[in-house]
């Protein structure tokens, strides 16, 4: 079996919608795909529904925005309950701040002297949830990098980068509560990503596996070999779960679906901690 349990779809910031997202797996060999969209649930029905006749398997989730200590981190959170009310009403927090955020981040682009719009930034977004990359395309449409990673500098997008803006982000041991109580199975999406930014210490991460963390994130992209070592290493001592994803976003990036994937009997040890959702096949 190949499995990607991180992707994202035009609901949050994916190019792909989510039928197309369905097809773009199967044509990529997989087996099993996650549609993780940031703090939302939108584009799952659309998910669904496209499964009829791939033999695809979907696993529906969503990525969080979390922040500890000033650090920003991601909590991927999969077969939860999307009705619970305590978790929904935290994903709809961190969604009006997030489009309160992009208009900030907008205008501190030009500020900058950068020749985007709030306006361009809607049309990028179309749907979806307004969000970084959509500012970074802004930026590239604007010439002003060359591409969306680009734009992901201390120059403009970063982290506390000369245009940022902070926004709401959840605590994350309150996320993989709120994620629990919803039935389902949270995972440190890409914990050692520092070209992102600031990372989280061993030490948080201990915390956050006292408090009901089921997994790390090890196989990404933005993880090198010697990182990835280390955060197998530090999985095998919390007894924590080791899931692999490209974080596919479409033609926004140039990772692949199944770039990177996710052992088999992780996935099923995985699905059997959920209560809240099962996942879905046509």
């Amino acid at each position: 079996m190949r499995i990607d349990l991180h992707a994202h779809s035009n609901a949050s910031d994916g190019t792909d919608s989510p039928a197309e997202l369905v097809a773009n797996a199967v044509a990529a060999g997989l087996d099993v795909v996650a549609l993780t969209d940031h703090d939302t649930v939108a584009g799952h029905p659309g998910a669904a529904a496209a499964l009829a006749g791939t033999g695809l398997t979907l696993v529906p989730g969503a990525e969080l925005s979390c922040q500890v200590g000033g650090i920003s981190m991601h909590l991927l959170a999969y077969l939860f309950d999307p009705a619970e009310p305590a978790f929904a009403a935290e994903r709809e927090l961190v969604r009006t701040d997030r489009f309160r955020r992009a208009r900030a981040i907008v205008e501190r682009c030009r500020e900058l002297g950068a020749p985007i719009s709030w306006e361009q930034v809607q049309r990028i977004a179309g749907d979806g949830s307004v969000g970084r990359p959509h500012i970074a395309s802004a930026l590239v449409e604007a010439g002003v990098v060359a591409s969306v990673s680009d734009a992901f500098t201390p120059e403009w997008l970063a982290n506390e980068g000369r245009a940022d803006v902070r926004k709401h982000e959840t605590d994350p041991a309150l996320a993989v509560r709120l994620v629990r109580e919803a039935g389902g199975v949270p995972v440190f999406a890409h914990p050692g990503a520092v070209k992102r930014g600031r990372t989280v210490s061993d030490q948080v991460i201990a915390d956050l596996a006292a408090a009901g963390l089921a997994g790390l994130e090890v196989d990404h992209i933005d993880h090198d070999e010697p990182t990835r070592s280390r955060l197998r290493g530090l999985a095998r001592e919390l007894g924590l779960l080791v899931t692999g994803s490209s974080d596919y976003h479409g033609s926004r990036k140039t990772v692949r679906l199944g770039e990177c994937t996710t052992d088999p009997a992780v996935y099923e040890a995985l699905v059997a901690q959920a209560t809240g959702a099962k996942p879905i096949t046509a």
